[in-house]
């Protein structure tokens, strides 16, 4: 039990950053594409009681970190946020905007990375070696590559979803859309079956290599 609360101060942090600005990011880039229904909602906002889904952000995610410690096995922690509400129809351009609003929570997950990334050379820089902290940035870096990689993969209603819909010609798209309603149940059984991490791999990789371009950690 011990290390499972050591576990969880090191990565709360780290979780409350990463899915507090991914979603506000959605919210902003929305907003200033012309629709204000997240903003309306109060959802352009650093406060992360306003994203925080309590099972999908808290429940779930412990329930499979102590799993997994209780197995010994490796953990894949997996969970979601409260969607920000999105009128597409209010956008300038509701199918093209979509993919920014979209891709704006993935990128927020990037940079958040390479500050992680770059907290961890600026603290190598000084000389300073502050284990709890290493270990906290350590955990920024791959949680945001996490939530990064699994929101850009090409299921809706994830983000990468919304990119393919906004990319796909019209009677395609619309074809493409119909998945939406089944994917979650979708989400679930490959995370179940163990396939979300082999898709998600290469996606983590392409971001652990941009971290590695800019910062060299």
């Amino acid at each position: 039990m011990q290390e499972i609360i050591q576990t969880l101060t090191v990565v709360a942090l780290p979780v409350i950053f990463a899915i507090t600005l991914h979603e506000a990011a959605h919210g902003y880039v929305a907003r200033a594409l012309g629709d204000n229904t997240a903003f309306v909602a109060g959802r352009v906002s650093l406060n992360p009681l306003r994203h925080i889904d309590p099972v999908g952000t808290l429940l779930v995610p412990i329930a499979i970190l102590i799993l997994s410690k209780l197995s010994g096995g490796p953990a894949m922690l997996f969970g979601w946020a409260k969607p920000v509400p999105v009128n597409f129809g209010n956008l300038r351009s509701p199918k093209r905007d979509m993919r920014w609003v979209a891709l704006a929570g993935p990128a927020s997950n990037l940079l958040m990375a390479l500050g992680w990334a770059f907290l961890i050379k600026f603290q190598a820089a000084l000389g300073v070696r502050e284990v709890f902290f290493y270990e906290m940035a350590q955990a920024g870096i791959v949680i945001n590559l996490v939530l990064m990689a699994l929101n850009l993969l090409p299921l809706p209603p994830l983000d990468g979803g919304r990119i393919v819909f906004s990319l796909l010609p019209n009677r395609l798209a619309w074809q493409y859309g119909k998945i939406e309603p089944y994917g979650m149940i979708i989400m679930l059984a490959l995370f179940a079956l163990n396939v979300l991490p082999v898709l998600m791999r290469p996606l983590m990789g392409l971001g652990m290599r941009i971290v590695q371009f800019f910062i060299g950690v």
